[in-house]
């Protein structure tokens, strides 16, 4: 599955920033990523510090940057820059203190050019990664949240490759009838990047009419609304998840849908349903699960779980720094 995206990066040769430069699983994927030649790293910390957690793992950082705030000689500069971003809402003193914390300090560095990608989280809670996000690198045009998917992987009885994108599972609990829009249209370029030619399923205990309820209500206009926004997708819905993924309980249920029966990325009425949906994939199904990939900002930034070992940060770096 990254096949592709290792490729365009040692085409095309990006810097990504760790924003927990001393954290053994941090220094052991950046030492990868240096000694596969993938990306250059920036390790946000205290370099002695950085250096002594990297002497202790016995990881070779020799040649990956390391910058400390409370050195970085452009300092003054990168907290007048904060200050006109955040216009108003905070004060040179509280981006000065914000800017000494390597979430906030790191999302600068993207800002203003250091680095082209972000990866935290390690020790960091999901929103402190993601309220960095919005206040300064702030959502594309046209877009109005920050989304997530996963991707799902696993060897098929063919000896292929399933693929699945998955989304939204891990940011919004409950998305309006807009939110879902921009999901599915996220989601879907996102699972173009890996590969996947996106048949978008609006997910639901109903299919076509069958059941009734608001959620129901919900995803149907929802499916309107995103085959208005992006007519070149294949969307469909609402259908449940047999409808969805089964050709055979399709033509019973849905015969005539572009995209019942051969879905390969599903789109969730809420954060329950998702994050319950993927998990299950992933412990029932035998998926690797990929993510959660941050979508609809304006600069490639991700979050790492907390649990996270340092092959999940070798990975969401290439997929982080791939996305841009």
């Amino acid at each position: 599955m990254f096949e592709n995206l290792v490729a365009t990066l040692k085409a095309n040769r990006l810097k990504i920033v760790f924003t927990e430069g001393s954290d053994a699983r941090i220094l052991e994927a950046a030492t990868r990523l240096k000694k596969d030649d993938i990306l250059d790293s920036i390790l946000v910390g205290n370099v002695d510090e950085v250096k002594a957690a990297a002497k202790e793992g016995g990881f070779d950082i020799d040649g990956i940057e390391i910058i400390d705030p409370a050195t970085f000689d452009k300092f003054d500069e990168m907290t007048q820059k904060m200050v006109e971003l955040r216009k108003g809402k905070m004060t040179e003193e509280q981006c000065r203190a914000a800017l000494s914390k390597g979430n906030y300090f790191g999302t600068m560095l993207v800002k203003m050019g250091y680095a082209d990608a972000l990866l935290g989280g390690a020790t960091y809670s999901t929103a402190d990664t993601v309220r960095p996000a919005l206040q300064i690198i702030k959502t594309k045009p046209g877009n109005k949240i920050v989304s997530s998917c996963f991707i799902l992987s696993r060897t098929g009885k063919d000896g292929n490759e399933e693929k699945y994108a998955m989304g939204d599972c891990a940011i919004n609990i409950n998305p309006s009838e807009d939110d879902l829009v921009e999901i599915a249209i996220e989601t879907a370029r996102t699972a173009k990047a890996f590969g996947i030619d996106p048949k978008v399923a609006m997910l639901s205990y109903s299919t076509m009419g069958s059941g009734k309820g608001e959620t129901v209500d919900m995803m149907r206009n929802a499916t309107a609304k995103a085959k208005e926004a992006a007519p070149e997708l294949a969307i469909d819905g609402e259908l449940q998840f047999d409808a969805a993924f089964s050709p055979v309980v399709a033509k019973t249920k849905c015969k005539g849908s572009p995209v019942a029966g051969q879905a390969n990325t599903f789109i969730f009425p809420d954060i329950n349903a998702g994050n319950i949906g993927y998990k299950i994939a992933q412990r029932l199904g035998g998926f690797e699960a990929y993510g959660p990939i941050l979508q609809g900002l304006n600069a490639p930034i991700n979050d790492l779980s907390r649990g996270c070992n340092a092959d999940e940060v070798y990975q969401m770096a290439i997929i982080t720094a791939g996305l841009k």
